[in-house]
């Protein structure tokens, strides 16, 4: 008797082609978990103060 066939790709290209093989969709703003402590610590403070500072911007330039 005759070992079995274990695996074939036969027509599985094919059928993945046939609908577009597609990249993985990325987020304008990535998750932040999983990075470092002090650089998300400092990350936080610079947002602050760049809210702060378009604030300022904001209301000098409706002020004038």
């Amino acid at each position: 008797m005759s070992k079995s066939k274990n695996h074939t790709a036969h027509n599985q290209t094919k059928k993945a082609h046939k609908n577009g093989i597609k990249k993985p969709k990325t987020n304008k703003y990535p998750s932040l978990k999983g990075v470092d402590a002090k650089f998300k610590r400092n990350h936080r403070y610079a947002l602050h103060g760049t809210t702060k500072a378009l604030a300022g911007a904001r209301a000098a330039k409706y002020a004038a």
